[in-house]
């Protein structure tokens, strides 16, 4: 795993989900809203990651955080929480990946942050502004969700929601499905140990659940 992740603590969650001999190491549930206003302009990212209960714990442990009589978090325990996803590392471009006719499109960091607990899962939710709101019609837009090594797994597991002024756009969510191919190197991959990184640059991408926007 490159060092720089090891800095994103809560950002990704913790370390420790899975058995230290698999790759990917975390696994995360989510998605990726869009944020239109009139015209098909698109002008930000809703992202979700949604841990499992074990993920959730092992957070809530490493941060000391108990959960309250009613079985939730407390202002000041969500609070930190909330406060642990500003601190992603400057090379860290986050789990959206938004291309538009094949370009890759600028996100700014993350803002409204926000912490909650979902049937006993830990839920993050924050925006990702566009630094230039784009028109989108009649453009090939994809939205893949994933982190580049591959340390977490991310799949989309919320249908996308067009918020705003969404006029005539569809979004459609295009599952990862694997090949021999990529099978054979997944194999590969479940062999690294938790300090090893994938010699393929941006492996994460092979295996991204994508998210197809169309305005008409």
């Amino acid at each position: 795993m490159m060092p720089s992740l090891r800095n994103i603590g809560l950002a990704l969650g913790a370390l420790a989900a899975a058995p230290a001999f698999a790759h990917p190491h975390v696994f995360i549930d989510g998605g990726v809203d869009f944020v239109l206003r009139e015209g098909a302009v698109l002008e930000a990212l809703e992202v979700t990651w949604l841990y499992d209960e074990f993920e959730t714990l092992y957070i809530l442990s490493s941060y000391d955080i108990s959960l309250n009589d009613e079985g939730g978090l407390d202002e000041a325990d969500r609070q930190q929480l909330v406060g642990q996803q500003r601190e992603w590392p400057e090379d860290f471009e986050g789990t959206a990946h938004l291309t538009v006719e094949g370009e890759d499109i600028a996100l700014e960091r993350p803002s409204a942050l926000g912490a909650r607990l979902v049937e006993g899962r830990l839920e993050l939710t924050f925006t990702r502004q566009l630094e230039r709101p784009i028109a989108l019609e009649q453009k090939d837009v994809e939205l893949a969700f994933y982190e580049a090594t591959y340390f977490y797994a991310l799949s989309i597991a919320n249908a996308p929601q067009l918020l705003g002024e969404p006029g005539g756009c569809a979004a459609q969510v295009v599952p990862f499905e694997p090949d021999t191919q990529l099978a054979a190197l997944e194999m590969t991959l479940f062999e690294l140990g938790r300090e090893e990184t994938p010699a393929i640059e941006n492996v994460g991408a092979l295996f991204a659940d994508r998210i197809a926007l169309r305005c008409d």
